[in-house]
């Protein structure tokens, strides 16, 4: 995959991620990683924040607003069309509500961003096997 902040996502997933299938997914399966372990650093960090352990809440979040950014980055703009610029401005929301959950030391506003993602993961995960195997026009470059 050539796209650098794709990449860089992927990278910071590989880092807190036992899994091993990174290099050999395809390009369908590394989103779904992705916002797999988004949700994962989310949860982490509600539990931290719960527990009052406020740099490693800040830790969490700041590697999930890491890898929705690289998801945000990766999309393809011209190709993806409608879709590409709902799920910009979404991952855009996303992002903004995990900084304030941050500062804000709320865990109400993680488990919006978390609702969210579901349901991004939710209808990435209806994609037909057959659209899966077409070159991902909106997802990655």
């Amino acid at each position: 995959m050539a796209n650098p902040a794709l990449n860089t996502a992927l990278s910071h997933y590989r880092n807190v991620s036992t899994a091993t299938g990174v290099e050999e997914a395809t390009p369908h399966r590394l989103i779904q990683m992705l916002l797999e372990g988004a949700l994962d650093k989310i949860a982490a960090a509600r539990g931290h924040m719960l527990h009052g352990d406020k740099a490693e809440k800040g830790r969490h979040i700041s590697w999930a607003i890491s890898i929705i950014s690289g998801l945000q980055a990766s999309l393809d703009m011209e190709r993806g069309g409608e879709i590409s610029q709902n799920l910009d401005a979404l991952y855009d929301y996303m992002v903004r509500r995990l900084g304030e959950a941050g500062a804000k030391d709320d865990p109400a506003l993680l488990d919006e961003v978390a609702s969210l993602l579901q349901e991004v993961k939710g209808a990435w995960e209806q994609i037909s096997p057959e659209a899966r195997r077409v070159e991902p026009t909106v997802a990655a470059r």
